[in-house]
């Protein structure tokens, strides 16, 4: 039994050894230290801003009948946000809608004298001065038609506006009158903004301004990730308190996470630098270290420390410190962990 066990023992030893023989076998697969230009990021922060920010007000008279929203509240365009009575309104209209009668009726029976006196005009049994008279009569009537015809159509329209309606898709932010109370043209209504369309406001010093003028590339960081700016709109007057020029960055329609007040991360495209690159499958994690497994020209492997810098592309990253041009990196970092274990193993052995 005893023999057993130590043959089992024995066994098991072999086939680790020949395991270890096996990864030692395989080389392992490394990627070259290499110099890249990279764009040169400046770091600043900026505040969100809504596009679309207004206040509604009244267009018309009259009472409050309903505010159909409150603050924080989602309205879609064209949403009936406050309805006002319309009584008021509805009699203009009416009077109006007659009073257009009235003058299409006037303007026919002028039309049909018209056309009698033209007729006996041109037969020389009126005067000249009857025909004149009939066609400025002709006149006025189709002008009093115009008139009461525009009446008419401000009176619908003053009975529109008792229906206010949201000029956009956004959020209210402030409810600005109750139910009850009587409105006058132009008084503020309710106040909202859009969450659709974006924009971030960076301060800029002007020591950096002529290279962001020149690339006008910007990113934002938006719940960890950085997003594209699609304008970037830099004012042409600086503030002579601050020593900054104002730049607006417009985010892509939709960006969710933002919203208006918040501090954000932007970054500035500003030139190009030279780093040193490696793929970001090199780069090893351990508690807060990080770190690359290094291969020298005799195959050996030894893990060091290095400081990493901004992301080169989707694969790669930069290295601030720790690594030299041309230093061969593992691009398997466990691999390159069990070969190093190999080698310190074998190297106690030799020992």
């Amino acid at each position: 039994m005893i023999l057993r066990k130590r043959f089992l023992l024995l066994a098991a030893m072999a086939l680790c050894s020949l395991a270890m023989l096996t990864v030692r076998a395989a080389p392992l697969e490394t990627a070259t230290v290499a110099r890249a230009d990279l764009p040169r990021v400046y770091r600043l922060d900026g505040i969100a801003e809504a596009i679309n920010r207004s206040t509604v007000s009244a267009q018309t008279s009259g009472r409050i009948l309903a505010v159909n929203f409150d603050v924080d509240d989602v309205v879609r365009q064209g949403d009936v946000i406050v309805r006002i009575d319309d009584s008021q309104q509805q009699a203009g209209v009416s009077q109006a809608e007659a009073n257009l009668k009235v003058a299409v009726s006037r303007r026919q029976d002028v039309e049909r004298e018209y056309q009698r006196i033209r007729g006996v005009f041109a037969k020389d049994a009126v005067s000249k001065a009857d025909m004149d008279k009939a066609t400025a009569a002709l006149q006025q009537a189709r002008g009093s038609e115009q008139a009461a015809e525009a009446t008419l159509q401000q009176a619908r329209k003053e009975l529109e506006y008792t229906q206010v309606q949201a000029p956009y898709n956004g959020i209210v932010t402030e409810r600005l009158a109750e139910v009850g109370e009587t409105v006058q043209p132009g008084q503020r209504l309710m106040s909202g903004l859009s969450l659709d369309s974006l924009r971030i406001a960076v301060d800029v010093p002007q020591s950096l301004i002529r290279t962001i003028r020149e690339e006008r590339k910007a990113q934002v960081k938006v719940d960890g990730k950085w997003v594209q700016s699609e304008d970037v709109t830099i004012f042409p007057v600086a503030d002579p308190h601050s020593d900054t020029f104002k730049v607006r960055l417009q985010l892509p329609s939709g960006t969710e996470g933002v919203f208006p007040g918040m501090y954000v991360k932007v970054g500035f495209i500003a030139g190009k630098v030279p780093n040193l690159v490696i793929p970001l499958s090199a780069v090893v994690l351990r508690s807060e270290v990080v770190g690359v497994y290094v291969v020298n020209g005799e195959g050996k492997v030894h893990l060091r420390h290095v400081r990493l810098g901004s992301p080169a592309g989707p694969d790669h990253v930069s290295v601030l410190s720790g690594l030299d041009e041309g230093e061969q990196v593992a691009t398997d970092p466990v691999a390159a962990a069990i070969e190093l274990k190999s080698q310190r193993t074998a190297q106690v052995e030799n020992e």
